[in-house]
């Protein structure tokens, strides 16, 4: 049993290591796309890929069977390949220290918590106010 369990682990591993990466390069590309040194087009390059990937509407909607997932798994991936490309290296190297500095603060989940409760409450009082 063992030895099937072993490679759905290390898929699942290499998934979230990609996933990271990702997420890092996205961070790194938002940070490249407002810093003045980058060339005016990849900077808005830059910026259009960094908006499309953390914007919550899709090209495709996901719930689209597979197509849907095509511009998660596709269009995100090979934008921030071509923008890191074209982004002089100098510019990538300072986004990227921005990017780890970012992504290694602490998230607190007490703070989350307290977030969605303020939504929560102000959701709720606004739609006893409309009735």
């Amino acid at each position: 049993m063992s030895h099937s369990k072993a490679p759905a682990d290390s898929v699942i591993a290499r998934l979230k290591t990609w996933a990271r990466g990702i997420k890092r390069d996205v961070v790194t590309v938002y940070f490249a796309a407002r810093d003045s040194q980058a060339p005016m087009g990849v900077r808005i390059l830059a910026g259009i890929v960094a908006a499309y990937a953390l914007s919550p509407i899709d090209l495709i909607p996901d719930f689209i069977p597979v197509l849907g997932y095509l511009d998660d798994l596709l269009i995100v991936p090979l934008g921030l390949l071509l923008v890191m490309r074209l982004m002089p290296e100098e510019v990538l190297d300072n986004a990227r220290a921005k990017a780890d500095t970012l992504l290694a603060k602490p998230r607190s989940l007490w703070a989350a918590a307290c977030f969605v409760l303020i939504w929560a409450a102000l959701g709720f009082y606004l739609a006893r106010f409309w009735m």
